[in-house]
């Protein structure tokens, strides 16, 4: 390998994503005039480089490289129109000069390498060892074991600093090791690496050959600090590359090459390996594609490592060529804006204060020009009197910016991305990197079928939408339950889904939803497919028929005919042998649910015979298993609880179902001294508010259960699940009382303290309703009259020493009620 050669090249270092880069590296451009460009970035990728430039291509956008062998790995390569790669490759074309790009092909960054991911973060970004986790995902995103672009996310948190980030550095006061970055900064003063970044090479107006100088310069003192293995192994790759591309017609004063800094600096001091090509991995099967990006996933404040804290800022300066007074001056008007628009005191001469004061700030930091700490701080002085809240709210949506970029028509979308973004316009549906909510009417068959697209996206796990809420069509649904906003669909069971007559989304597009469009069409060419692929995927590995149904269920939120029916098939194989209560009911849940409400999906293809059918054996065959489900401890039967009260409200609001066989198998746990307790008094409490038991009958087994004969604890169990059910209507019937308060005076003194932890729970769930209720029947049970209603006043006054000065009998029943309440 001939380094000299290579080193004679025009190398110019950049850092990704800076305008100062860009601007210089233009400027350069124009001066050398090459006649052919190598840029880093995957190799594969060069037949991307028209697309990017194409002038309906819009920045931000990002090279996408995703593995095609059936495993969802990719990786990202994002393009600002500020980055200096994206700037040489416009030139290039603008020039009708060959470009092409040299680093690693995507296949090897996504192989793995000595255990670890081969990554292409770069050695001069000291953001790029940050980890990025998707939040929808939660999977490192770069993505999904890949790694991102230009030292974007991916990098291990261990690997420090640049190049590789070995065990150099000079030790901090605290004795933890300092990286060479906070090194630099803290050798000249600054407070952070990114201070210290637009001081020395943002801000300055740099003449191309002086900028160059520096930064590799700088570039050589980093990488000094250790090189990884793998960032040595790319110098090579890209060494080599660059050489043959060259071959014998280029001169090197021909031939300019635009790379990360630290591989430049590399280059220029000829420290180049060719053995370590051989370490790299074979690559894997990839293919690459254009995608859009935006601002938010661009910064650094939302999780991008190695982006920059301020997109939009940056991008006013490149816009002002570098003028960072300029962007200053047009943030901070517009953050004036922002602050009169919500009634704040902020005027033109508060803009200016806060100009000068940013100005001044610079200056006396040693900074050619304001960078954005002196405009977050100029703000909080002048416009917000000392106060950061406005800043937060107001000013970084101004600096970071909500920009989406856009791909131009030359790059084919594949299948399932043409039908995301066709359902989104036709639809409405937000496109932006900002979240947006909007409610959707299962009224409207229109709403239905968004409804449908978003099930479909939640199944095949392409983030964009997240569910929010609902409002139910009848009672035990999500909203009746008090769904908590942002819950995400897959934790609302699928039954309550179904039922609804409205729901609440809140959608949100970032780059990882193309990202995952891209990745998940070796699942299928539309998104219907996809859902199907993935919903019988779950089908395969069910064990119960509970879960079964669940997938049904989801079969038809997404309106896939073919899982539905698949699913419905192992619901019933799997029924045939089912001897778990709890999954049975579930699948009881289920088919009632599409019994009632499955045609607002508009999924009829399933047939109301077919669903009916299922539902009326498998509730018999749920309720063969009723008493052998509730036998065990407490903790053991609290899912076969559940399932009793699945069946009753299955029971009460499917008539096609043996209501009667029901009752039987209730009544027989109620009177049943083997099964758990609370099962029987759940079973108890059921059934007389279904009215099959009355208030003389319900008096009598409360009485029974509850009598001398019965032990206190199993006793006080009954009453627990006696009470689970409705307190307030149990608590309201006298006879009902009389019985308990016959148990309680009943108890020995030597028992009651062993049941009184189990009263304690019983009585726990009573709210002050229901305990003026039962203290009303209690003293009336006890006819004690007007003593009585005195003893409620002075209850509700709670005045303990009123309470003592009355009769014996009433004293004595307030302290058994206290004990319990």
């Amino acid at each position: 390998m001939d380094l000299d050669r290579l080193a004679a090249v025009h190398l110019f270092p950049v850092r990704h994503h800076s305008p100062r880069s860009s601007a210089t590296l233009r400027a350069y451009l124009d001066e050398v005039r090459p006649k052919a460009i190598f840029v880093e970035g995957p190799s594969d990728a060069t037949s991307l480089l028209e697309a990017l430039v194409d002038p309906k291509t819009v920045p931000p956008v990002a090279i996408l490289g995703y593995r095609t062998d059936g495993e969802p790995a990719s990786s990202l390569w994002p393009f600002a129109a500020y980055s200096p790669e994206y700037v040489a490759v416009k030139w290039a074309f603008e020039h009708g000069v060959r470009v092409e790009l040299i680093d690693i092909p995507v296949g090897t960054t996504l192989a793995p390498f000595d255990g670890a991911l081969v990554g292409h973060d770069d050695a001069d970004d000291p953001g790029g060892h940050e980890r990025e986790i998707d939040e929808d995902r939660g999977e490192q995103q770069g993505e999904h074991g890949g790694h991102g672009g230009h030292g974007e996310p991916g990098e291990h948190a261990d690997d420090g600093g640049a190049g590789d980030g070995g065990d150099g550095g000079p030790a901090s006061a605290e004795g933890e090791q300092e990286s060479i970055y906070a090194a630099c900064a803290r050798a000249r003063g600054f407070r952070s690496f990114e201070e210290f970044w637009e001081a020395s090479f943002e801000a300055p107006r740099y003449d191309p050959g002086p900028f160059r100088e520096a930064l590799l310069a700088y570039a050589d003192l980093v990488r000094s600090d250790g090189d990884r293995l793998i960032h040595r192994a790319r110098d090579a790759y890209m060494a080599r590359s660059i050489l043959e591309r060259m071959g014998p017609d280029l001169a090197p004063n021909e031939v300019a090459a635009v790379l990360g800094a630290a591989h430049a600096a590399a280059f220029a001091a000829r420290d180049v390996d060719p053995a370590l090509e051989a370490r790299l991995p074979a690559p894997i099967p990839c293919a690459v594609t254009l995608i859009p990006f935006s601002f938010p996933r661009l910064s650094e404040q939302l999780g991008y490592g190695a982006g920059n804290r301020a997109p939009q800022y940056y991008q006013r300066a490149h816009d002002a060529g570098g003028d960072f007074r300029r962007a200053t001056l047009e943030v901070l008007i517009d953050f004036t804006e922002h602050l009169r628009l919500r009634g704040f005191m902020a005027s033109l001469a508060d803009t200016i204060e806060a100009f000068r004061l940013a100005v001044s700030l610079a200056e006396l930091r040693g900074k050619a020009e304001p960078g954005l700490d002196e405009v977050r701080e100029a703000t909080i002085a002048t416009m917000c009197r000392g106060d950061a809240t406005h800043v937060d709210g107001f000013l970084w949506p101004a600096v970071i910016g909500r920009n989406v970029g856009r791909v131009g028509g030359g790059i084919g979308k594949n299948s399932l991305q043409e039908e995301f973004w066709r359902e989104v316009r036709e639809r409405r549906l937000p496109a932006t990197d900002a979240p947006e909510s909007f409610r959707l009417s299962l009224t409207n068959e229109v709403e239905v079928g968004t409804s449908v697209l978003l099930h479909r996206l939640r199944i095949a796990k392409i983030p964009y939408a997240a569910y929010a809420g609902t409002r139910a069509a009848g009672r035990g649904g999500a909203g009746a339950r008090g769904q908590r906003r942002g819950q995400a669909a897959n934790e609302v069971p699928p039954d309550e889904l179904l039922r609804q007559l409205s729901e609440t989304w809140e959608a949100q597009w970032t780059p990882a939803t193309d990202v995952a469009l891209v990745e998940k069409i070796v699942l299928g060419d539309t998104l219907e497919q996809v859902a199907t692929r993935l919903l019988e995927e779950d089908l395969a590995a069910c064990h119960t028929t509970g879960e079964a149904a669940d997938v049904l269920l989801n079969a038809v939120l997404a309106s896939s005919a073919r899982a539905a029916a698949s699913a419905l098939d192992a619901c019933d194989r799997f029924a045939a042998g089912d001897s778990d209560l709890p999954s049975l009911a579930r699948a009881c849940r289920a088919f009632a649910g599409l019994a009632s409400f499955g045609s607002s999906r508009s999924l009829s293809s399933l047939g109301d015979g077919v669903i009916a059918t299922m539902l009326e054996k498998t509730f018999a065959r749920a309720v063969l298993r009723v008493h052998g489900g509730c036998t065990g401890s407490d903790e053991a039967v609290a899912p076969a609880k559940e399932a009793l009260r699945t069946l009753h409200d299955v029971a009460l609001s499917q008539p096609i179902v043996d209501r009667a066989a029901w009752f039987e198998a209730a009544r027989a746990l109620v009177d049943s001294d083997a099964v758990n307790p609370t099962a029987s008094g759940l079973a108890c409490g059921l059934l007389y508010l279904a009215q099959v038991i009355d208030d003389a009958e319900v008096a009598r087994i409360v009485g029974l259960r509850l009598g001398s004969a019965a032990p206190p604890e199993a006793a006080a169990s009954f009453l627990a699940g006696f009470l689970e059910v409705n307190a307030l209507v149990l608590v309201k019937s006298r006879p009902v009382v009389e019985a308990l308060d016959a148990f309680l005076g009943g108890i020995l003194p030597e028992r009651f303290k062993d049941t009184l932890p189990v009263l304690r729970r019983a009585f726990g769930a009573l709210g002050a309703t229901e305990r003026r209720y039962l203290l009303e029947n209690v003293l009336a049970s006890r006819k004690l009259g007007d003593k009585a209603r005195a003893a409620q006043a002075v209850l509700l006054e709670k005045d303990r020493e009123k309470l003592k000065e009355m009769s014996e009998d009433l004293s004595q029943a307030m302290d058994d009620l206290d004990d319990l309440l």
